[in-house]
């Protein structure tokens, strides 16, 4: 039986293959402590709870419209309004199963064969699988450790072609926590309004992952001109530590939201009744419910970024946002591999290597950035010091 070729162009998340992974070997009975999930390790707040629970009880749980219930809808447009200043109207909204279907859903709406999406890497591993699923064509830009992992506004002008269609930035960033300033995001626009052909898409799924305590910024905010050609990305997973419940939303001109709504009308139809409840909930509700995660957070980032640069051959900078860190292991790789403890000089051998140690973490390479590695630091602090341990004397 021969798959299809846009099935065989594309990989397994190696995120998720990395904890699966994890998990398999704890089952045979290894210790083995997983830094590879990126999701809180906090519970859902019990407010957002209990308003799903009601909405069970009080028999929510019929199809709802394909693009979110009124309510959530009006809780975004809200959000918007209060936490970014944005004025959107519900027709501009939509929510999907989680921020990867929205953006599944985004290319797959303005992306044709041959068009070019820029990817600043280290990116989120979905984002160039998306844009071949699409046969779109990724246009990968390096920027490396050395320009803290941000993309100039030279290599974006450079990057932009008459092929260019979508740009896509995400600030705080997955993998390694970079978040843009508002004098940087202007830069970049600057670049893009000489370019009104390309969109813009920006991810802030870790908005309120906040680390450094500066105020949130994204591209619109910098350049409110591209507001008709931006698509704000976004979701409940992080902030309130609702992965499991699978919510995210995006805002955008009308036309091209009808359009992601037409797509998930043939795919998911509309997320689940009962997890809308909860992430209406979520928006509207107490806001102080992240103070405490984030705090615990910072506290992590704090004790990671540390331990890595004491330790021999990584480099660690700090991060501003998310709860990552991403350090720099290449003096490490080459000298594991000269030393015969690696099979080859890879991200990929060093990641077998440290789960051998037991301590699975994502490789770089996954994210475009070969010589690198991602830890997720949303697990207890305990583990933290466990796992680190045992990477300082696996190095060592």
């Amino acid at each position: 039986m021969e798959l299809s070729q846009r099935v065989q162009a594309i990989k397994e998340s190696p995120t998720l293959a990395v904890t699966a992974r994890a998990a398999k070997l704890k089952a045979e009975g290894k210790d083995i402590i997983g830094l590879g999930a990126g999701e809180p390790d906090f519970d859902t707040p019990q407010h957002i709870k209990n308003a799903a629970k009601k909405a069970i009880d009080d028999g929510f749980t019929k199809y709802t419209p394909v693009s979110g219930i009124p309510g959530l809808k009006n809780a975004i447009v809200a959000k918007f309004k209060r936490d970014n200043g944005f004025d959107f109207t519900a027709r501009e909204v939509i929510v999907g199963v989680g921020g990867k279907q929205t953006i599944f859903n985004l290319v797959l709406a303005v992306i044709n064969p041959g068009d070019e999406v820029i990817v600043p890497a280290p990116y989120w591993v979905s984002y160039a699988d998306i844009t071949l699923v699409a046969e779109g064509k990724p246009v990968i830009v390096n920027c490396g450790i050395e320009q803290g992992f941000k993309i100039a506004p030279a290599q974006l002008e450079a990057a932009i072609t008459p092929k260019t269609k979508l740009f896509m930035i995400n600030s705080p960033s997955n993998p390694t926590g970079a978040v843009y300033t508002l004098a940087e995001l202007q830069a970049l626009g600057e670049v893009l309004k000489k370019h009104p052909h390309v969109l813009v898409a920006t991810d802030d799924m870790y908005e309120h992952v906040n680390l450094s305590g500066e105020k949130f910024v994204n591209i619109l905010n910098a350049t409110p001109e591209l507001k008709d050609r931006c698509i704000v990305l976004n979701g409940v997973s992080k902030a309130y530590s609702m992965t499991g419940w699978r919510i995210g939303y995006a805002a955008g001109p009308e036309k091209i939201i009808k359009a992601m709504e037409i797509l998930q009308s043939q795919s998911t139809s509309n997320a689940t009744s009962i997890s809308q409840v909860a992430a209406q909930e979520a928006l509207d509700g107490d806001q102080e419910c992240i103070t405490p995660m984030v705090k615990a957070f910072r506290e992590r980032h704090e004790f990671v970024v540390r331990r890595f640069n004491e330790m021999k051959g990584l480099k660690c900078i700090k991060a501003g946002g998310a709860f990552y860190a991403f350090p720099d292991a290449r003096e490490a790789i080459a000298d594991l591999h000269q030393r015969g403890l690696l099979k080859e000089a890879s991200d990929m051998a060093l990641s077998e290597y440290l789960l051998e140690k037991g301590v699975a973490v994502v490789p770089g390479s996954a994210f475009g950035a070969e010589g690198y590695f991602r830890i997720s630091f949303a697990t207890s602090m305990s583990n933290l010091e466990k796992a680190l341990d045992r990477i300082q004397q696996a190095l060592a």
